[in-house]
């Protein structure tokens, strides 16, 4: 299980030299040295079988421009747009098109942006689906509806209380670690969330965790 890879290829393939399945928590682009190589690593596991990828925000808005909805872009995301192919701009746009943006298996979660309880009982939201409360907290967490000072949204973190007693939540999006492990955040209804975003491709490095699953 491998945590936001934001481009760091590198970093990126190190993981993937396993015989172990992948799922990465999503955020594959943007902001590294090499989208388009981490995106063709993605989709090599994805051709082998032995791998999937999370529906983060950046492959969301990654996907919509490509597709030509009105997004707004930004310097990391013209970057990962000027180096991407023609081809595997498409593959892209397919994959993350169809990308979960949850995962539930037993009593454990994989999301990118944050937990609520229905995804233990509703089935993934992708791409296709409207965007609802269950698809903007996986995408995002949870917002405030203000600003950081730096212009981005505020973010807390009350979703890990309502994370149910034995019931552990793998997530990215949020780097909170200060110590370049991943964050083990423990919730008051007994559940626990883990944070695997520690800054690869943003200045820190990419975390990942061999778990296996009952």
């Amino acid at each position: 299980m491998v945590g936001d890879v934001h481009g760091d290829s590198t970093a990126f393939a190190a993981a993937c030299a396993t015989e172990r399945f992948i799922v990465q928590l999503g955020d594959l682009v943007d902001d590294g040295p090499d989208t388009p190589g981490a995106l063709r690593l993605m989709f090599g596991r994805l051709d082998a079988g032995r791998g999937l990828f999370l529906l983060g925000n950046h492959d969301y808005k990654l996907a919509r421009a490509l597709r030509g909805d009105s997004v707004q872009v930004g310097e990391a995301l013209a970057a990962t747009i000027a180096s991407l192919d023609p081809a595997t701009a498409a593959r892209a746009v397919e994959e993350i098109g169809r990308a979960p943006a949850w995962l539930v298996a037993g009593r454990v979660v994989f999301v990118h942006g944050g937990f609520d309880p229905a995804m233990l009982f509703i089935p993934p939201r992708t791409m296709a689906d409207k965007r609802d409360r269950l698809l903007a907290r996986a995408l995002y967490g949870q917002t405030t509806g203000r600003v950081t000072g730096m212009g981005k949204p505020e973010r807390v973190l009350d979703w890990v209380h309502r994370i149910p007693e034995g019931v552990t939540v793998y997530c990215g999006h949020d780097q909170r670690s200060t110590n370049g492990q991943p964050l083990t955040l423990e919730g008051r209804a007994g559940g626990r969330a883990i944070m695997m975003d520690t800054g690869a491709g943003k200045g820190g490095h990419l975390s990942w965790l061999d778990i296996d699953l009952p």
